[in-house]
């Protein structure tokens, strides 16, 4: 894959995540995906220092992580050190995990609230691709 289309498809990956998750929440999970390969971990503070240019507390870096925690898109361990406990996040599922389960969502909101129609709706659109 070209170096412009590896962009484009990560674009476009950021922008549907982006659909559905808060800007904040977004920059939060691209920093987590970008820097945390393997077994790597990463403290509220490291997090907060990759959101170059991004004025924001840091204190709502580590909101938005817990409630990515409770939404099951990052995972956390505990960790003890001099100023007591603290959290080491990590991306719980890959870009592509997380944007199957956000379209999964979406779909089966979208089948929740519209029933037969959206079923059908979704019938005739793909049936002519």
């Amino acid at each position: 894959m070209r170096s412009a289309e590896r962009v484009q498809k990560s674009e476009t990956l950021e922008k549907g995540v982006a659909s559905m998750l808060s800007p904040l929440e977004t920059e939060v999970c691209i920093a987590l995906w970008k820097y945390c390969s393997g077994f790597r971990r990463m403290r509220v503070r490291q997090i907060h220092a990759k959101l170059k240019g991004k004025k924001v507390a840091l204190t709502s870096v580590a909101v938005i992580l817990d409630r990515l925690y409770k939404q099951g898109l990052v995972d956390r361990e505990s960790g003890t050190g001099r100023g007591g406990v603290f959290y080491l996040y990590y991306p719980k599922a890959t870009r592509k995990e997380v944007e199957h389960t956000l379209i999964d969502s979406a779909v089966n909101n979208l089948i929740k609230s519209f029933g037969p129609s959206a079923v059908t709706y979704f019938n005739e659109r793909f049936s002519k691709s």
